[in-house]
């Protein structure tokens, strides 16, 4: 009989629990950690009579191929309900986590656990296929048949510091309350996940973003993520996300949803920009109105270069509507457009008249996507400005939305 330093969760699952003098007290339940140490440390071990033995006097040994728990002294526990206890089987096994490093959601098939001279800790979950066999009880004799043909099975362990544990309820174990992991990730990153998850986890994991973030996230997820996400959200939450993404993203999403439904998002959100949204859902589903973007950014062609870039320094706007700036007059027509590369250039006392290119190339809002793309396409644009029959500028589109516009088209076909 020999001391166990460590062991896979699966190997003392059920096993006998002997109390110092050799009398069998109970089997294992299940293990229980404390989340707040640096490491989880197992602090419980309860055992399917009820009873929660503290883990201090515990030792695990191995006896032949039998594991056993040895009690030194049988100290009860009361286990406390609290954010920071964890129970692997119950919380954790079977469960699906975050494999931060990988980027995606997987499924835990046993828990590796280390004993050391502080404690028995949890430092890794198997998400291979061999975690799964050690649960069955068959990964010993298919190792031995394998290995006839030099074969494997495969095996995956993921420190416990490299994932996000996630989940809902009784169903799993909730989300860290800082969300510190998941927070470092790119939003095409979190929406990927996100989509992988069941739609009450998807509803837990989204509700821990901020309005900014989300607004990040849920640009970034495709429809029917979006609108699971919408339909879980009450009217006011759901309102103050949309108002930080692009009218045209929120007119796209809003045109899924029913006709009550949209409204009450709109009732609630800032009058401008519900407006802007409104009249975004009158274009067709073909036309360049419909996927236009109306965050640009305008100037007077009198402006200095110093003038346009404090302005530009004081409005923050996003990387794709700056692409070019547009020069309009005081009717609002557009009469010019400077790229970005230009303004950088050029010298602070220099006027945007000086460098500003008046051979326009835009489109109508009444224009079909077809020519639009042709345009983007012909003349390797960025962005292209859209106006209406009077020349007044309307709105731009970006080519991130072209070629997402292209490709749903080609799902849809498919």
């Amino acid at each position: 009989m020999s001391s166990v330093t460590t062991f896979y969760f699966s190997r003392i699952a059920h096993s006998r629990v002997y109390s110092a003098q050799g009398k069998k007290i109970g089997r294992l339940k299940d293990i229980v950690v404390d989340l707040s140490a640096v490491n989880p440390r197992v602090f419980a071990f309860t055992l399917q009579n009820g009873r929660s033995l503290d883990s201090t006097p515990v030792d695990i040994v191995k006896d032949g191929r039998q594991y056993a728990l040895h009690c030194r002294e049988e100290k009860d526990i009361e286990i406390k309900k609290g954010e920071n206890i964890l129970y692997l089987a119950r919380n954790i096994l079977d469960r699906q986590i975050v494999d931060m490093d990988g980027r995606k959601v997987v499924r835990v098939n046993d828990l590796r656990l280390a004993t050391v001279s502080t404690g028995t800790y949890l430092i890794a979950v198997d998400v291979g296929l061999e975690g799964l066999m050690r649960r069955l009880s068959v990964a010993k004799p298919i190792k031995v048949f394998l290995r006839l043909f030099h074969k494997s099975i495969p095996s995956r362990l993921i420190l416990w510091n490299d994932v996000e544990t996630v989940g809902t309820g009784n169903t799993g174990i909730r989300l860290s309350t800082e969300s510190a992991k998941l927070a470092t990730l790119h939003p095409s990153d979190l929406a990927d996940i996100i989509e992988d998850f069941d739609k009450y986890t998807q509803a837990a994991v989204f509700a821990t973003l901020d309005e900014e973030r989300a607004a990040d996230v849920l640009e970034e997820l495709e429809p029917d993520a979006q609108m699971r996400i919408i339909h879980g959200l009450s009217v006011s939450r759901a309102a103050d996300v949309l108002e930080r993404m692009p009218s045209d993203e929120v007119a796209d999403i809003l045109d899924v949803l029913t006709d009550d439904k949209a409204e009450e998002i709109l009732a609630e959100m800032e009058s401008e920009t519900s407006d802007e949204v409104r009249e975004l859902m009158e274009y067709d589903d073909n036309t360049v109105g419909s996927i236009m973007s109306t965050d640009y950014v305008t100037f007077n062609k009198d402006l200095e270069i110093s003038e346009v870039l404090r302005e530009l320094r004081s409005q923050k706007p996003e990387l794709d509507t700056i692409f070019y700036l547009y020069i309009v007059n005081n009717d609002q027509k557009l009469i010019a457009t400077v790229s970005l590369r230009d303004l950088v250039v050029s010298e602070p006392e220099t006027k945007l008249s000086q460098i500003m290119n008046a051979n326009l190339l835009f489109v109508y809002d009444h224009d079909t996507i077809d020519a639009l793309t042709e345009i983007v396409s012909k003349y390797s644009l960025f962005a292209v400005p859209v106006v209406d029959d009077r020349g007044i500028m309307l709105g731009i589109v970006v080519i991130n939305d072209v070629v997402y516009n292209l490709l749903r088209s080609r799902r849809k076909r498919l």
